[in-house]
């Protein structure tokens, strides 16, 4: 996603759910910006607080993964700098991770434990899991993921 094999301005729409915020929101936008056909558009989702009371235990967690959060308001006015014009946000529904996301991760712990019993190594990350899920069953209100959908200009 980090580097197109695409003729610059010939693409109508990049979609992109859930991993922009592992490589970048702002730095994607710019770059996915040269490909975009004038009057293309972006749609991505990126986790962001949906509120301006930051928990410092779940900024640190989101920044240990690579992205960090930043709110609403923040990531519309980079994607505005990048030279799109907002056409719609809105917050994914928490079943989209509870259900579509943490559910199935659990059934494939399970693969995990039980095709590597006692590896240390599946035993943490599995771990880091469990502690994301637990923080968003604590502060899920507070943060989410966001559909951000633009125009170019």
């Amino acid at each position: 996603m980090d580097k197109l094999d695409v003729e610059l301005e010939s693409v109508d729409l990049i979609w992109c759910e859930g991993a922009i915020d592992g490589v970048g929101f702002e730095e994607m936008l710019g770059y996915w910006s040269s490909f975009l056909k004038p009057h293309g558009y972006v749609a991505v989702t990126c986790p962001s607080w949906l509120t301006d009371n930051r928990i410092a235990e779940v900024d640190d967690f989101w920044t240990q993964a690579g992205s960090g959060l930043d709110t609403v308001a923040q990531n519309v006015d980079v994607l505005q700098k990048a030279g799109y014009a907002p056409v719609s946000t809105f917050v994914l529904p928490k079943e989209c991770w509870t259900e579509n996301y943490f559910a199935p991760r659990r059934a494939a712990e399970a693969n995990l434990t039980a095709k590597y019993p006692g590896n240390e190594t599946v035993a943490e990350f599995i771990a880091g899991n469990h502690y994301e899920e637990e923080l968003f069953a604590t502060y899920g209100n507070l943060y989410g993921y966001v559909f951000y959908i633009g125009k170019k200009l």
